[in-house]
């Protein structure tokens, strides 16, 4: 699948980025093939293949995943007690997206 260069700019609009001509030319060259790679992915024959709910499903023991055991939350005044700027229970923070 080809990209467009309009298609990149709209894309790096999203992403408030500002890209010059090179490298949106360069983006629009690596994202197509990416893409086309994904197309080729998809034409794989999967139907044999059991689905997995986890990678590490039958490792167990050697799992890097933690137990999934309840425990008591933060407090609002807990979580905020190192905000450098809060307010009516929230972080305040700059603006940083203008358009």
């Amino acid at each position: 699948m080809k990209l467009t260069e309009e298609q990149v700019r709209y894309v790096a609009g999203l992403a408030n980025l500002t890209l010059t001509g090179d490298e949106i030319q360069r983006y629009a060259h690596d994202l197509s093939e990416i893409l086309t790679h994904i197309e080729n992915l998809n034409t794989l024959d999967t139907s044999n293949v059991e689905p997995m709910a986890q990678v590490l499903f039958e490792a167990e023991d050697t799992a890097s995943l933690r137990a999934d055991v309840p425990h008591t939350c933060l407090s609002n005044a807990e979580a905020l007690a190192n905000a450098p700027v809060a307010g009516q229970g929230y972080f305040k923070v700059p603006k940083v997206i203008e358009r």
